[in-house]
């Protein structure tokens, strides 16, 4: 995992698995990133991850939850087919924005928090 600073935003870019041991080394990351940080938004380069299962699932769910409740925003930026797949299977696609390139999810407008839904609830508010 490398952690990087542009003038809009924190990047977290994740590479290998997401699963149980290192959904556990992203909590503390993105806790370590976002602690005293005055940057409202975090991108997850999703470029070099090659799998994802359920407990990377509930990793990224908690952190979008967690972000949306200060007012932060989570973008998702180049996720692989088959990662997509599994986003798109579980409705994460529909909560968190999804940008082809790390650089579309950087310039992307607005810094409140993203909602997935058109009424503006979020479907993974129970998660």
């Amino acid at each position: 995992m490398r952690i990087s600073s542009t003038a809009r935003a924190r990047v977290l870019a994740l590479r290998g698995e997401l699963d149980h041991e290192s959904a556990v080394q992203l909590d503390e990351a993105a806790d370590q990133v976002l602690g005293g940080t005055r940057r409202p938004v975090l991108v997850v380069d999703c470029a070099d991850l090659e799998f994802c299962d359920s407990s990377g699932i509930g990793c990224l769910v908690r952190l979008y939850q967690g972000l949306a409740a200060h007012g932060a925003v989570l973008r998702l930026a180049a996720v692989p087919a088959s990662v997509a797949r599994v986003f798109a299977l579980t409705g994460l696609d529909q909560a968190i924005p999804v940008h082809a390139t790390l650089d579309e999810a950087l310039g992307a407008g607005g810094t409140g928090p993203a909602r997935g839904s058109g009424d503006g609830r979020s479907s993974l508010r129970s998660a």
